[in-house]
């Protein structure tokens, strides 16, 4: 489909959406967004208290920045870019990178919400009760008030920003050669969206700079590398149709995740949020293996039935998107959920990693921001069992209510896609 038809394809179905979303549909929409919320005890405001440390945070945070102290890192004059989807509101990841002789300098750099939100803040506490952002079709739930998610602390394009860098130098096979993580001040030169990255790989290089460019396309050669290492190891890869964009990203956070659990545990030792992902029984993979077996055009070596990941990632090899969607139900089905604990005894089960945690999303995540203050000032918190429990409680949660309010929106006809512009449950 040309450009010119996608966007009077999107004409119409704004007009469409427009029609059907008349004041009494709205009024709907919105209750029904307030009992989701309420039955999943999910707060709408913030406390005053809160909100006064953000007003005090942001009162002169820039000058702060232009004097960032020397136990940071200058970083301004590095090429950098962000990458996210359209409608993004809040960028915590951004990406820099040089080839090497034999390899890549990458670097990973994520906002440094630790900075502001310490345990001695109403908004920690505010952040530990929350556990993560919510985001629904139309209306996004913060786990940080919005003034210092999408401002102070995002990492909007041509704006310094203070950051945690993880810099990591990564040698032809697609492993560490070298892992440095610090704080760091960052300028973003660009903000990406995936269809603009894309088109950049296409050649159309005319709305971004060269060495932006260069950048995006250095990028994607090593997360093409690292996500074809990573299947071939036994990573699970439940989603082939993602585009280059998509890998960009996902890869390069892969990558700053291992790197920062692996300091934290086997150059620390310490406890922290891993994320553990246990596996399957013997049993359950065979009842799902039996059941992607049985699929029409699908079928399973039987060398590779005592490798499941690898077997479930070459039958989705080339599979039709009906097949791919009942592989994806067999494994889903079978598979146990992923929690956070304090102890990465057995590792990420779907990732194929033997630890993994996550770093790169501490405006969304408290494990992240609490993983920062960990790696920074190497202070565990007291309460870390009972926080991991919690912001696992709190995920499946948040994933309920975005899944009920899509069902809602589902019922009363509407793409959840499709509404996204449309803002609700604002003031």
């Amino acid at each position: 489909m040309s450009e010119e038809a996608k966007a009077e394809k999107e004409e119409e179905d704004t007009e469409e959406v427009e029609e059907k979303l008349d004041a009494e549909t709205r009024e709907r929409i919105e209750q029904r967004l307030d009992e989701i919320l309420e039955e999943y005890d999910i707060p709408k405001g913030f406390p005053e208290e809160a909100l006064d440390e953000v007003e005090r945070i942001t009162d002169g945070f820039r000058e702060e920045i232009d004097a960032p102290g020397e136990e940071r890192v200058d970083l301004r004059a590095l090429t950098t870019f962000t990458c996210d989807p359209k409608r993004a509101q809040d960028f915590d990841d951004a990406i820099t990178i040089n080839e090497t002789g034999d390899g890549w300098r990458l670097w990973v750099h994520i906002a440094d919400v630790s900075h502001y939100v310490t345990p001695d803040t109403e908004l920690y506490q505010e952040a530990k009760r929350r556990a993560s952002s919510v985001y629904f079709p139309g209306y996004t739930v913060h786990m940080l008030p919005p003034d210092l998610a999408e401002t102070v602390c995002s990492l909007v394009p041509n704006e310094q920003r203070f950051a945690h860098t993880a810099e990591m130098l990564i040698n032809e096979n697609y492993s560490f050669e070298n892992v440095d993580i610090y704080k760091s001040v960052i300028e973003s030169d660009r903000r990406l969206t995936y269809t603009e990255a894309e088109s950049v790989l296409d050649g159309d290089d005319s709305e971004v700079t060269d060495a932006v460019a260069d950048s995006i396309r250095t990028a994607y050669e090593l997360a093409e590398g690292l996500h074809e290492t990573r299947k071939a190891d036994g990573s699970l890869v439940l989603n082939p149709a993602r585009d280059r964009a998509h890998t960009i990203v996902e890869e390069c956070m892969l990558k700053a995740n291992k790197a920062v659990t692996q300091e934290l545990m086997w150059d620390r030792g310490v406890e922290a949020m891993y994320r553990v992902h246990p596996q399957p029984t013997p049993e359950q993979w065979s009842d799902a293996l039996e059941e992607i077996q049985d699929i029409d055009d699908v079928s399973i070596p039987a060398e590779q039935w005592d490798e499941p990941r690898i077997a479930v990632n070459e039958a989705i090899e080339g599979a039709s998107e009906r097949d791919l969607r009942k592989i994806q139900r067999a494994v889903l089905h079978v598979m146990p959920r992923a929690r956070y604990m304090s102890d990465p005894f057995g590792g990420h089960y779907a990732l194929n990693f033997e630890i993994y945690g996550h770093f790169t999303s501490p405006i969304r995540r408290i494990a992240d921001l609490v993983n920062h203050r960990i790696v920074h000032e190497n202070e565990v918190p007291d309460d870390i069992d009972a926080l991991a429990d919690h912001a696992s409680d709190r995920q499946v949660d948040a994933e309920s209510a975005e899944r009920d309010f899509k069902k809602f929106l589902e019922e009363l006809g509407f793409d959840p896609h499709e509404v996204e512009d449309y803002k609700f449950g604002e003031d």
